[in-house]
């Protein structure tokens, strides 16, 4: 939300109370998660030339190079139309019956992995129907609402599958995806990946290449790995984030912000428990800004997980977020920082800074 929607000093106070997330139980039919495998609004507009590549990281202009010829070689007929499988020339030889069907992006958090998949979607010229872009967890609860078979003749007919964010911390749901995948290489479809950290893997908070390919069983040779080196773009000469702000300036702002809601964080966190998280989307429809107060640190590892997927809910859709109590850097403990989920908790404290920022507009100055 920009600043020229933000409530100002001398905006008044609305009359109507603030929305409550809190209150919100919503039902998602399987056919609005069928319609809504696009990239999220955030990234309605990125396209490869809004990428802006670090020129002390090569592999990002590189990624976008490779990217754009994928993309160029994915309009021909579709799976649904020919029947046969199509090979992709990645611009390095002429295309060959081996060559891979799809693009793994390898790199850190904020490297701009979302921004690429994204505009690979965006500049694969095929019909919207006919391509496909979620999250790993969008993408499972698509498959637990239609079932697997309907899922594999829904998706069938496209020319390309991106999966943002494929997660590799439930075995099951890994072999469940990579079923789903083998039955969708072999109708022709081309698939484009970014990944999550498997449990216990430390270091540099990405994941890497060599462990997805190995845990996506029998499709390794169906992917080429694309390294995308680079420090997370959202601190790249950014402000540090706005210090939390008082109760009474996060109520009043929700007050004056059309659209805001207003929740206390711990009954928020105990909210998400009752939610599936596949319908954490559909609990922000029509929300503008999300006030909270009371933030403290998460209890515990599962509480900690569903707020990972409503901080990610909320970067998509461009929902600032103003709080009070504890700065977002403070929500996970040293334990969860340290263990096998940490990427997504620094994602989602990166994700939370900037949403942050963008909420600096709603406090009256």
């Amino acid at each position: 939300m920009s600043s020229s929607t933000a409530a100002h000093g001398s905006a008044p106070i609305t009359e109507a109370a603030p929305l409550s997330l809190c209150a919100r139980e919503p039902h998602v039919p399987a056919d609005r998660l069928v319609a809504e495998m696009v990239p999220p609004p955030r990234f309605d507009a990125v396209r490869f030339d809004t990428y802006v590549p670090d020129p002390n990281q090569p592999s990002q202009s590189e990624a976008v190079r490779v990217l754009s010829t994928f993309a160029a070689g994915l309009g021909g007929a579709s799976a649904a139309g020919g029947g046969k499988r199509r090979w992709f020339d990645f611009g390095k030889k002429p295309a060959a019956p081996t060559a891979p069907l799809g693009v793994y992006l390898d790199g850190g958090y904020g490297v701009g992995k979302t921004h690429l998949l994204a505009s690979l979607w965006h500049a694969t010229p095929a019909p919207r129907e006919l391509k496909a872009f979620g999250t790993f967890v969008e993408l499972t609860n698509l498959v637990g609402a239609l079932g697997f078979q309907q899922t594999v003749q829904t998706l069938s007919g496209h020319r390309l599958l991106c999966i943002d964010e494929f997660e590799l911390d439930d075995p099951g749901d890994t072999v469940l995806v990579s079923s789903l995948l083998r039955r969708l290489v072999e109708a022709g479809v081309a698939l484009a990946a970014t990944s999550n950290t498997l449990p216990g893997k430390l270091g540099e908070g990405r994941f890497a290449a060599v462990d997805f390919l190995r845990e996506i069983q029998g499709l390794s040779a169906h992917f080429r790995p694309l390294r995308i080196d680079g420090e997370d773009y959202r601190h790249r000469g950014l402000p540090e984030a706005p210090a939390p702000y008082s109760d009474e300036e996060v109520t009043k702002a929700a007050y004056a912000t059309e659209g805001a809601s207003l929740d206390d964080f711990p009954h928020l966190l105990d909210h998400l428990a009752k939610v599936h998280p596949s319908r954490y989307g559909a609990l922000t429809d029509g929300v503008r800004a999300v006030c909270l107060t009371d933030v403290r640190p998460v209890p515990d590892q599962s509480t900690a997980l569903r707020l990972v997927v409503l901080a990610d809910r909320l970067y998509d859709r461009e929902v600032p977020v103003l709080a009070s109590g504890l700065p977002f850097d403070r929500l996970f403990s040293d334990d969860m920082l340290n263990g096998g989920y940490r990427k997504k908790y620094f994602r989602a404290i990166s994700r939370l800074t900037a949403l942050a920022r963008d909420a600096k507009g709603l406090v009256a100055q």
